[in-house]
């Protein structure tokens, strides 16, 4: 079972700024995924879920769980990148299982765009 260690993890803030800079787009069923080569030697996930698209925390949180498993599933096609996945307003229109096929799809866009070597 993948683990999502704290290594895998996007903590700081000139590492998001960067990302939002000069990164690659994909967005499709309410969800953008930003990617960037990094040097780290592993994928690493940042997560920027707005208040403004899904009000309830409650629902924030099961939406960034649900981001989290998916990025676990999947980090060992990644290529050594660093990902943020941001929501956009129509998010809240879609249950989890539509939310879950997006990340499927976000997942082999983002891994033929970077393959891994």
């Amino acid at each position: 079972m993948a683990k999502f260690s704290r290594a895998m993890r996007m903590n700081n803030p000139r590492d998001y700024s960067r990302v939002f800079r000069q990164a690659k787009r994909s967005s499709r069923g309410g969800l953008t995924v930003l990617t960037i080569e990094n040097s780290v030697g592993h994928p690493r996930l940042g997560l920027a879920i707005a208040k403004k698209h899904i009000k309830l925390a409650s629902r924030r949180n099961r939406l960034k769980r649900v981001i989290r498993t998916s990025f676990r599933q999947h980090q060992s096609v990644l290529a050594n990148i660093d990902i943020v996945v941001l929501s956009r307003a129509d998010v809240s229109q879609r249950d989890i299982k539509q939310i879950w096929a997006t990340l499927e799809q976000h997942w082999q866009t983002v891994a033929t765009q970077w393959q891994k070597s």
